[in-house]
């Protein structure tokens, strides 16, 4: 059993290795998700930032977590291409006649969605420090920030997974992500949700974005998230574990 469980641990490394490589050559993937939530922090912050009634003193500091949500909304698409591009090719197919785990490759994929994520977020982290973004949090909050966002990514990457996986064309297996990219905008990322119409404010207050927003905000200002954080967590891991579920059913009937 533990022989299993370590070429189990070995193949998903080896499988990592291979899409990270993937990556490392094509740089462009990071720039590219990248790119666009630093342009929509510059845009908000110089152009409409003096405009926008955030009840914030540094609005970078408001504006930061919805931001990096966006910028994890649009890196998973990535994902989903990748796996529809394996199977394509019939690398699936190919691999499971190698004497490896069968769900290896799909995990080799979700840690490596987790991995150039995470990247994605500390250029734009970076970006914002440039910009006058500060945070009073200490160590743990910093932690927990870091737990709710890897959580966060898990989450949209096992929805990745279906599209990818069960996608007919490459239009198909991205195009999900673009209301994924659209949902921060009705939250409380951009404005206080208070300023909204009424039908518009019931759903902002009501969807994943506004408390996982929240409870980065609250955690990176040195302050109490509260109810929210557990309304976030709650979310996060209750949509990735009904993706997961409908991702790995997928996944078997592919392979």
């Amino acid at each position: 059993m533990e022989t299993t469980k370590k070429h189990f641990f070995i193949d998903i490394s080896v499988m990592l290795g291979r899409s990270m490589r993937h990556i490392i050559r094509s740089m462009d993937t990071i720039i590219t998700v990248t790119i666009t939530p630093i342009a929509m922090l510059l845009l908000f912050v110089y152009v409409f930032g003096g405009a926008i009634q955030s009840g914030a003193d540094n609005y970078v500091n408001y504006l930061l977590p919805g931001i990096l949500l966006m910028a994890i909304a649009s890196g998973i698409s990535y994902t989903a291409f990748r796996l529809f591009t394996d199977v394509q090719r019939g690398l699936f197919e190919r691999f499971q006649t190698m004497p490896i785990s069968r769900s290896a490759l799909l995990w080799g994929h979700v840690l490596t969605s987790l991995v150039s994520n995470a990247i994605s977020v500390v250029v734009i982290i970076l970006v914002a420090l440039l910009m006058g973004f500060r945070s009073s949090a200490g160590v743990l909050p910093w932690l927990a920030v870091a737990g709710i966002l890897a959580l966060f990514t898990l989450a949209l990457t096992w929805v990745a997974a279906i599209a990818g996986l069960s996608a007919k064309t490459v239009d198909g297996a991205s195009a999900f992500s673009y209301p994924l990219i659209f949902l921060p905008f009705i939250s409380s990322a951009f404005v206080p949700t208070k300023s909204m119409p009424t039908v518009v404010r019931v759903f902002a207050e009501n969807q994943p974005v506004t408390s996982i927003v929240e409870s980065i905000r609250a955690l990176l200002s040195g302050q109490q998230a509260g109810n929210d954080i557990w309304i976030a967590l709650a979310w996060c891991v209750g949509i990735m574990i009904v993706a997961y579920f409908f991702a790995m059913r997928v996944y078997k009937k592919r392979v």
